[in-house]
């Protein structure tokens, strides 16, 4: 009976589970959930991702100083 039982209850189980792939986020998207949250090193996360921001508006603006060189 007990065998029977556990077939029972491993059958349901098998039966319930999901054959969709979970989502996977980017590694922005995690990096700014880990920002936001209260775990320790959250803060170095943060400034990682306000050092990596400011860097890329000053690339960006950089571009668009050489190509309106170019013309």
């Amino acid at each position: 009976m007990r065998y029977a039982i556990v077939g029972l209850v491993f059958l349901l189980a098998m039966g319930c589970s999901s054959e969709e792939t979970p989502q996977t986020r980017s590694d922005g998207a995690r990096d700014s959930a880990i920002a936001e949250s209260a775990v320790p090193g959250a803060a170095g996360v943060r400034s990682a991702l306000s050092v990596s921001d400011s860097a890329n508006a000053r690339r960006a603006l950089e571009d668009s100083i050489m190509s309106s060189d170019d013309q």
